[in-house]
């Protein structure tokens, strides 16, 4: 399963993501972009806009499997 992560480190807190996300489920806290997962429907508008790259699906079974 995919999910969209934020990594803290590279937000620089311009809040473009938080321009295009409908569903509002992305919010600055303390100058940087926090996601709330129950709000957000996936679609990926956020990596785009994001101008530091800190934004990007992750895949919960990366690793997983039989090695090849």
């Amino acid at each position: 399963m995919f999910k969209i992560v934020i990594d803290q480190f590279l937000c620089c807190g311009s809040a473009r993501c938080i321009d295009v996300c409908p569903e509002k489920a992305i919010t600055l806290v303390n100058g940087k972009a926090v996601l709330d997962e129950k709000k957000c429907d996936l679609d990926g508008l956020c990596i785009p806009a994001c101008p530091k790259g800190a934004i990007e699906y992750e895949d919960d079974y990366a690793g997983v499997g039989c090695g090849f």
